[in-house]
């Protein structure tokens, strides 16, 4: 008589288990019970139990619990006597834990036991239930029986609110070969046939045949190397991969499974490592017509006492650390890495194929859309890149690879300064040098690159559209520098002043589109005020403020000489007013000290070919060769036409 918190128990089953959990183990018991040498005459029937009641649109009645037959020894009283007790050692050698039962109860209601075995000269009937207070074994029952073989039958019912979301045997059967390959494979035990059905033997599939061919068969690799060692903190630790096809793969993605006694514990998807393992592959050497889909993944299995060791109770999880484990030495993820690039090894040329194809793609993105990264590119390793990459995640890649070679190149330079010998300095130097040199020319053709990028956008936008009119001047304004703001609120990253002139980001101030004497005051398009850094005649120092204006093309409301919005007369207007002190700088300061003004007009190529103001008047049109006409006014010079425009003017 047990006394044992059945509650408390499965509820401290820890994650890693499936509503398949208990149903392997179910399998595995009946595997262990065959007689020492009568397996390979054994028989495992796993029935599939259906709901009585399925909703109206259900095609299959759900799965509400499974049946495990077996034609083992049966549950004797040393079988039962184990069973009745909690982590018992009955089949430790096996690789037992004597818990596996407990994970039933953890995803079904009933577990109720049935079984014919041999008790000296005769047999025996035994029949109970699995508690779920205090004792294990609950309503049991012992008389006896007419059967002429031993045997069990293990049922568990009642699914619980996690559903089984497979519901035809077909797969089903696919997802419990995948659990229990390593007892198929094994040649050195051979394993029961095993068959999963519907109720009275209807949709038999045999695991067994999964291996000997016909649909959606399964077929071992050639591995080249299957063996490879890993240091443990107890000394070297040696694994085993063995590598499969599961042929028809139903969407599944390749996967590496870390195997326990013979039972597979975790998996994880191969492309997690080896990213061309993504897609299914396919197999050129079955026949077309062969009556099954040639398509296929791959499975991994790791073999090694390591992973016997340190299985976890529930057999859901290992007791080393998942990417790191200091107290043991070798993790899951070191395990699972060294098997993925065995199975690549593996693939052979379908693999390198697939990084072929992935190395033209990165190729392309780097030769038609990011040239300044094509010295990266040459040196970066892309084999954790994704087997059909995004151009953001190309980029992302080389922008990673290039601050780590930033790092890199930091730490050499700080390790440099840092040395007393300088022997080796200059050979070092050199080296780094070569280093930095090349991380600038590739910031140079990103600065170059993004600037096109600006200046196509600027050149679109000198378009006429499909009605054949211009765009207005504001939307080339915000291209060039954003309306209603001044230098205060922008940043350098905020314009494109260098479309215009490239020394005008050195400016001391400059406003856009506001006004310069308060609410109701003149808006010059761009002014810019500059501070003492030019000198012109006798080496004069000079404060130019620069003046542009927009306008679209084609206007001609302009042409009157008295039109407000005359670019010349504006820009003339605009000159008096600084000179005369109307206008002031945030800090009050008003422009009289200002040696000159100089004047830059945005024109272009007029309709006729005549030449002056009057032709400029005439109107102006979209052109690729567009002109600054730069007059020059002179402080104390009268501000008469010629002046405005210069006699002699500057051209840019």
């Amino acid at each position: 008589m047990s006394n044992i918190n059945i509650r408390r128990v499965i509820d401290n089953i820890r994650s890693g288990t499936t509503v398949y959990t208990p149903v392997i183990e179910l399998i595995v018991n009946a595997i262990q019970a065959m007689p020492e040498g009568q397996a390979e005459t054994g028989r495992i029937e796993v029935t599939v139990l259906r709901a009585q009641e399925h909703g109206l649109f259900d095609q299959v009645p759900a799965v509400d619990g499974f049946e495990v037959r077996d034609n083992g020894v049966g549950f004797n009283k040393t079988n039962r006597d184990a069973f009745d007790e909690l982590y018992t050692a009955n089949k430790l050698k096996q690789g037992g834990k004597g818990f596996g039962r407990f994970t039933c109860l953890k995803y079904f209601d009933r577990l109720h036991v049935e079984s014919d075995y041999r008790e000296g000269e005769t047999m025996r009937h035994r029949t109970f239930d699995m508690g779920l207070e205090n004792d294990i074994i609950v309503g049991e029952t012992v008389r006896p029986s007419d059967a002429e073989h031993s045997g069990t039958s293990v049922t568990i019912s009642g699914i619980r609110a996690i559903k089984l979301q497979d519901r035809s045997v077909e797969i089903i059967a696919r997802s419990l070969v995948e659990k229990l390959l390593p007892y198929l494979v094994d040649t050195a035990v051979p394993c029961p046939r095993i068959i999963v059905q519907d109720a009275d033997g209807a949709n038999a599939v045999v695991l067994n045949d999964y291996l000997s061919g016909g649909e959606g068969h399964i077929s071992e690799m050639t591995v080249p190397a299957p063996l490879f060692t890993l240091p443990a903190t107890d000394g070297p630790r040696e694994f085993l991969v063995r590598v499969f096809k599961f042929y028809s793969p139903r969407s599944q993605k390749s996967k590496i499974s870390l195997v326990a006694h013979r039972r597979e514990v975790t998996d994880v998807t191969i492309q997690t490592y080896v990213p061309e393992f993504a897609d299914e592959f396919h197999d050129a050497t079955l026949p077309a017509d062969g009556g099954r889909d040639r398509n296929y993944i791959v499975k991994a299995y790791v073999y090694g006492s390591y992973l016997d060791e340190n299985v976890s109770l529930e057999r859901g999880a290992f007791h080393f650390g998942r990417d790191t484990d200091l107290l043991l030495g070798v993790s899951q993820a070191q395990i699972e890495s060294a098997a993925a690039d065995i199975t690549r090894e593996a693939m052979g040329k379908d693999i390198s194929t697939r990084r072929e194809r992935k190395q033209k793609r990165i190729d392309a993105y780097v030769a038609n859309e990011a040239p300044r990264h094509a010295s990266v590119a040459a040196e970066a390793d892309f084999s954790s890149l994704p087997m059909n990459p995004s151009d953001t995640e190309i980029e992302i890649h080389l922008q990673r690879h290039k601050h780590a070679v930033e790092i890199k190149t930091r730490s050499e330079v700080a390790t440099i300064l840092a040395k007393e010998d300088m022997s080796a300095l200059s050979e070092q130097v050199t080296k780094v040098l070569a280093q930095i040199s090349q991380t600038s020319k590739n910031d140079l053709a990103h600065y170059v690159s993004m600037r096109k990028c600006v200046l196509d956008l600027f050149r679109k936008s000198l378009e006429r559209d499909k009605d054949g009119k211009y765009k207005s001047e504001g939307e080339v304004h915000d291209i060039i520098v954003p309306r209603r703001k001044d230098s205060d609120e922008l940043d350098y990253e905020d314009h494109n002043l260098w479309i215009l002139d490239e020394r005008l980001n050195f400016a001391d101030y400059l406003t856009s589109d506001l006004p310069m004497n308060g609410p109701q005051s003149d808006r010059g398009d761009v002014t810019i005020f500059n501070h003492k850094v030019a000198f012109r005649g006798e080496n004069e120092a000079s404060n130019p403020i620069i003046i542009f204006e927009f306008k679209r093309p084609l206007r001609h409301d302009f042409a009157n000489a008295s039109s407000d919005d005359d670019p010349v007369e504006q820009v003339v207007r605009y000159v008096r007013r600084f000179r005369s002190g109307e206008f002031q700088t945030p800090e009050g300061r008003d422009h009289r000290d200002r040696d000159y003004a100089l004047l830059r007009l945005r024109c272009v190529r007029p309709h006729n070919e005549g030449s002056g103001l009057g032709a400029r008047r005439q109107g102006f049109h979209a052109h690729a060769g567009w002109a600054r006409m730069v007059p020059v006014v002179q402080q104390h010079e009268p501000l008469h036409r010629g002046a405005e425009l210069g006699q002699n003017p500057q051209r840019r």
